[in-house]
């Protein structure tokens, strides 16, 4: 019965997809065999040690020719000639191949070994993973090849539970990262950062350096038992990324390229000149002005809409009239063209490609492998170059010197080169795109880009250069000088160069009589040029040695060592200004006010380890870690720590007491663990970040506010008062995770809870009196904690030829403050910062009754006691906020826990309930894949001042109007969406309020592929031993409630922006192509 339970999963998905597919199943007895085999048909059994297997797949090799087994393990294969030789296979089990002689099979299926002693990779080594006690998450490259990214960690997004990886400031440029923790946030950020530490191949380094497909596995440790080997860098997790090597064998070449267009996800749907006229004039007549745009340009625009300016030769033909008073062509209010701003700067299906070759080989003693690849990415910046260039090529070598010792030395190069208009992010380009009103035209009467519209600047403005190299060596030994004990001695050493190089170059319009003007852009009239060059080096030494032994049923294994990380960087920058040409904008060609600065840090951690590793007869798992860090960031006295863990497993499917289940429950394991971790981490980005115990004495060169002999002086500032008692922020973990696997580890999945603590986190500075005359510096004050959960499933199979799988993880988090230094009462604490108890991400704000409909309506809800203290003239079309606290008006009181007037917690904007779905399936040579990727839970407020949501936000020159915007109150629409717009600085609507809070999760289709592999009988003569060409897409579509004004991936703006303005992220659709020689 529990080998039918066992199967009964695989029968009912067979029966679901048609009765055909059922009736396919041959069911005749074995009785009478010998006739059967001498009309070419095989027959024969198929079981394992419980019994029948059912649905195993039994195929001709190399053809289609194939069946699957009945209820009793049955089969009938016709079309068969002896000699042919029979593939039986089924997941979790070894497939066999057996040479058809005529008579009758009997085949006994043998669990497969390898699956159930699956390896992970964890600190200094590998695990079992029926072993492992910590929370331990792995990827294979399946995760990641053949997709369409740039860089490795938008291929990670939603594949691992826990490991957050969410859109930057920068949106889709192209050298952005992305923000990455592993459960939540760990910091507040004051002096410290909650970054997991990124493991490539053993020695800390950038995964967005990497080329994706050189990627073998990534492991993710996400506890502090499994992260605890790493010390101090690894408080808030560890992400290991292991690259390819050669294996034993003939050479292997492997090429793989694609072809692949870029368009941007989401962009605003920009409103028409009329509907933008419409509501500029709506906005500043109800703030007691004037129209904006008059009768005749009213017309205008719609002459213009209507396409009756048909003659080239007027200036009406292009959207715009000459201003003979000034000179110039008019632009916004006085013009009537009709441009989409966000269509003319950003192009759609942007070709860009990458290519990468590898070849491979070795033997028993040696092993090899060299990769080079190159992608070639293009942005979507339509004015002006915008373009990054990747190179990479890795090396491995490994050889056995004797049977007691082998060498491995590897070597990793990267080189990025990204040049973009210097205007596109030293500026305000993502500012003020939605700034330009589409009455203006895009190009003037004379055949110039129109005057004061950025073109220009992107075009002809500078650029702004980027070069980046890092070459990475690494050498390992690895000696054996006994059975179960193993010594490593591992160096590395990697070398960084950047060179980045910035042109700003004044450009000029163009009059009405096509004549020059210099243009006063965001930055500035003077040429000048800037050039920063920098030098990075790390150094690493890991020594270490484990011990294996086994007692009978007791399993030991023993780990120490020690590992020195050293870290230095030096950089100069030089600028000067008026060149002598703008056709060679370099720094020699710099005439005036020369500056050149420098500048040098370096800082070191060194760490004893230890660990034990325990299991008795892989029932009972124990293990214990014990780790002893220093590190340069604090003075002698604070500089070294202990820090302790431990996990304890329990292996339930391997009692007596469960055999009778295990053939159904193959793995059920409980597991928890307990540690402390110090956390050093700094973001390393000013002279306090390195040296946080040194007084600095601040200097600058040339930008005194006053002149000496016709030149700014240098200036110094009064240094800082250091802490001389900084010491060791202390990560304490908690978790709790089940791993369990069903029929015949078919089905598996995980489960964790934990909880981490974050003690004496750096946080603000004391308030100390102002006869000081300084800022009091950071010290440890605070305490934090992150409490979550994740979930893992996954399910494979397979029906004959069919084979399917489906993964699928949630897991969330959230952050609390437990101690945070104030003044004064407890309740006194302010609402719009940390205080205790406050869960991070609260979005605070008033409740709403809606739109009044009418003055009397808005008079009778301001006479009932709801009367804001802000605001005035209150009238139809504004919104009523409502008195909740029963005192007289809306107010916000004093904003503090005690006081918070009419406002209330309104919402969260911190994700939750992240998820990832992957589906796969194959048959026949084509595959299938679809992976999901959101967040359930997230609210989200924009800004009083945000043009992108409001539109018309108060101040003319900062507002835009797109589609969404035109559902604005008026006599005429009385049930819309946004209240009356104003200029004139009022943005009394527009307080944060439960009317527009937005849903701001979302499920993305983060990529879709569809592949073929051709047969083999068409490869072998061309020398082929693969060849898999395939269509992938990524970010093809998205289901989210939030307005389509924004990327739900992309809220936050550039630099100080305010929401959406930033570099869209990109739809890519690639075509492509796998080889294997």
């Amino acid at each position: 019965m529990l080998k039918h339970l066992r199967s009964v999963g695989t029968f009912l998905l067979l029966a679901s997809m048609s009765g055909g597919v059922a009736n396919a199943i041959p069911v005749e007895s074995v009785t009478g065999v010998e006739n059967i085999q001498q009309n070419g048909t095989a027959t024969g059994t198929v079981v394992d040690a419980m019994g029948p297997v059912i649905g195993a797949s039994v195929v001709v090799k190399g053809t289609t020719n194939g069946v699957i087994t009945d209820f009793d393990g049955n089969f009938s294969l016709e079309n068969v000639k002896k000699g042919d030789v029979i593939q039986i296979s089924y997941v979790g089990y070894k497939t066999q191949e057996i040479v058809w002689n005529g008579s009758p099979l009997s085949v006994t299926l043998a669990e497969d070994s390898e699956m159930m002693e699956e390896e992970v990779v964890v600190g200094y080594g590998t695990q079992k993973k029926v072993n492992v006690t910590g929370a331990v998450s792995m990827v294979g490259t399946e995760a990641i090849e053949s997709r369409p990214v740039a860089n490795v960690t938008q291929a990670l997004q939603g594949a691992v539970p826990g490991l957050n990886l969410s859109t930057t400031n920068s949106g889709g440029l192209l050298d952005g990262g992305m923000n990455i923790n592993i459960r939540g946030t760990g910091s507040i950020g004051n002096g410290s950062v909650d970054s997991p530490l990124v493991l490539i191949d053993g020695i800390e380094g950038d995964m967005n350096s990497l080329n994706p497909n050189d990627i073998e596995s990534v492991s993710v440790l996400k506890d502090a038992a499994s992260a605890a080997i790493y010390g101090s860098r690894a408080a808030f997790g560890v992400i290991m990324i292991t690259t390819k090597s050669g294996k034993a064998g003939k050479v292997k070449v492997n090429y793989s390229g694609d072809l692949r267009f870029n368009t941007a996800t989401q962009l605003p749907d920009m409103a028409n000149s009329l509907n933008w006229a419409t509501l500029f004039n709506a906005a500043n007549i109800n703030a007691g002005g004037s129209a904006i745009f008059n009768d005749e340009t009213m017309d205008r625009i719609k002459n213009y809409l209507a396409g009756k300016y048909t003659d080239p030769s007027q200036p009406e033909y292009y959207g715009t009239t000459p201003n003979y008073e000034n000179g110039k062509w008019n632009n916004y209010g006085s013009a009537h063209a009709n441009t989409d701003w966000f269509k003319e700067h950003y192009k759609e299906n942007v070709p860009s490609t990458q290519h990468n070759l590898s070849l491979s080989g070795g033997n028993e003693k040696v092993n090899w492998m060299l990769s080079g690849s190159f992608l070639l990415q293009n942005g979507l910046i339509r004015h002006g170059k915008d373009q990054m260039n990747r190179y990479t090529f890795n090396s491995k070598i490994g050889a056995e010197l004797a049977d007691w010792i082998r060498v491995e030395y590897s070597t990793k190069w990267t080189r990025k080169d990204y040049e973009q208009p210097m205007y596109l992010t030293k500026a305000n380009f993502f500012h003020n795109i939605a700034r330009r009103w589409p009455s203006c035209p895009v190009v003037d009467p004379n055949g110039r880009w129109m005057a004061e519209m950025e073109i220009y600047e992107l075009e002809d403005g500078g650029i702004r250069d980027k070069v980046t190299d890092e070459f990475t060596q690494q050498l390992k030994f690895i000696v054996n000088p006994l059975e179960g004990w193993n010594i490593y001695l591992e160096g590395a050493m990697r070398n960084s160069n950047y060179n980045e190089k910035e042109e700003v170059i004044p450009i000029y319009n163009y009059n009405i009589n096509d004549e020059p003007m210099l243009r006063n852009s965001d930055y500035g009239t003077r040429q000048y040029v800037t050039n920063w060059r920098g030098r990075g080096e790390y150094y690493s030494i890991n020594a270490y040695t484990d011990y294996t032994r086994s007692f009978g049923k007791h399993n030991a294994k023993v780990l120490v060592g020690l590992n020195y990380e050293h870290y230095n960087s030096d950089s100069m920058t030089g600028r000067g200004y008026d060149l002598t040409t703008t056709d060679k904008p370099f720094l020699s060609q710099t005439l005036k006010d020369h500056t050149a600065t420098d500048s040098y840090w370096h800082r070191a951690t060194a760490g004893y380890f230890g660990r034990l590793n325990y299991d008795y007869d892989g029932k009972y798992l124990a293990e214990f870690n014990i780790r002893y860090d220093g590190s340069s960031r604090f003075l002698a006295d604070k500089r070294w720590a202990w820090f302790p863990s431990f996990s304890l497993g329990w292996n339930i499917a391997r009692e007596e007491f469960f055999e009778k289940l295990s053939e159904t429950i193959g793995t059920l394991k409980l597991r928890g663990s307990w540690g402390q971790l110090g956390n050093t981490s700094s973001r390393y980005e000013s002279f306090a970040d390195w040296y946080p115990f040194y007084q600095q004495q601040g200097v600058g060169v040339a930008n005194g506010s006053w002149l000496i002999d016709g030149k700014k002086p240098n200036t110094a500032s009064l240094p800082g008062i250091t802490n001389a008692s900084l010491t060791w922020e202390t990560v304490e973990t908690w978790d709790i995770g089940l791993d369990f696997g069903v029929f015949n580890n078919r089905l598996t999945g995980s489960f964790d809870w934990f909880s981490r603590t974050t003690k004496d986190m750096i946080g603000p500075a004391p308030i100390l009196g102002s006869v000081l005359g300084t800022n009091a510096p950071a010290t440890n004050n605070c305490d934090m904690r992150s409490t979550g959960w994740e979930l893992e499933i996954g399910w494979k199979d397979q029906i004959n030829d069919f084979k399917y799988g489906a993964r699928f993880n949630i897991s969330d988090s959230k952050s609390k403050i437990l101690s945070y230094p104030y003044d004064g009462a407890f309740d006194a604490q302010s609402i719009n910062s940390y205080y205790n108890g406050k869960v991070l991400g609260e979005i605070w704000g008033y409740e709403s009754a809606g739109i009044a409909n009418s003055q009397d309506e808005m008079d009778k809800w301001l006479a009932a006691g709801n009367k804001p203290n802000w605001g005035s003239n209150w009238s139809a079309g504004d919104i009523m906020y409502k008195n909740i606290d029963g005192k007289d008006g809306v107010t916000s009181g004093a904003s503090t826990l005690a006081d918070h007037g009419d406002l209330k917690r309104l919402g969260n904007n911190t994700p939750r309930y992240r998820v990832g779905l992957n589906l796969d399936a194959s048959w026949k040579g084509f595959d299938f894949s679809v992976f999901f990727q959101g967040v359930l839970k997230r609210d989200w407020a924009f800004g009083s001042d945000d043009p992108y949501f409001w539109g018309a936000q108060g101040n003319m020159w900062q507002s835009t109007v797109f589609e969404e915007h035109m559902d604005y109150w008026r006599e005429d629409n009385q049930g819309a969406y946004y209240p009356k717009p104003y200029f004139g600085g009022i943005n009394k609507n527009h307080q944060a309020q439960d009317r527009y809070l937005q849903d701001a999760s979302y499920i993305r289709c983060k990529n879709i592929q569809l592949g073929y592999t051709l047969p083999s009988s068409i490869l072998a003569p061309a020398g082929i031993s693969n060849c898999r060409v395939y269509v992938s897409c990524d970010n093809l579509f998205t289901l989210t409630s939030l307005s389509s004004i924004y990327d739900p991936e992309a809220l936050n703006g550039y630099s100080w922006f305010t929401s959406g303005k930033t570099y869209p992220l990109q739809r890519t659709i690639a075509f492509g192509v796998n080889l294997s020689f």
